[in-house]
């Protein structure tokens, strides 16, 4: 005849691992739950955090347009291409030296603008927009005055 007591220390561990496990598989649910809303919570912030960087980049690029405009600066604004640059000294047919001098700057400048090392200032956009809209004949017709 087996041990009353035996028997009972085993029935009540059996019982004990039963609850346990029970406990721990809410547990493991409820770890689960919160894993998967911690990860959510790091992508937002992921994405936040980059959305934080474009505003600051876009506020830091009005800034500076902004001061540019109270420098005294009106009209519309010019925009610059170095491909468009050289496309158009190219088809009036001028070199750098002699573009330069419509635009008021030296050959020089005018090779720097075409290759990316520089870019022109507010003042130099205007020149280099009214010469963008001169055609041979007027550019020849402007050499031959000055």
């Amino acid at each position: 005849m087996p041990n009353i007591a035996s028997i009972l220390k085993a029935e009540i561990s059996r019982v004990a691992r039963k609850e346990v496990r029970a406990e721990i598989e809410s547990l493991k649910k409820t770890s689960a739950l919160h894993r998967s809303s911690i990860a959510a919570l790091r992508r937002q912030v992921g994405a936040l955090e980059k959305e934080l960087r474009r505003a600051n980049q876009g506020s830091a690029r009005r800034t500076r347009s902004d001061e540019s405009d109270e420098a005294g600066e009106s009209g519309p604004k010019r925009r610059f291409s170095a491909t468009r640059l050289a496309a158009h000294r190219t088809k009036l047919g001028l070199s750098a030296a002699i573009y330069g001098k419509l635009v008021g700057v030296s050959g020089q400048t005018i090779y720097h603008w075409e290759q990316g090392k520089a870019r022109p200032r507010a003042a130099q956009l205007e020149s280099l927009a009214s010469v963008r809209d001169l055609g041979r004949r007027e550019v020849a017709e402007l050499l031959q005055a000055s």
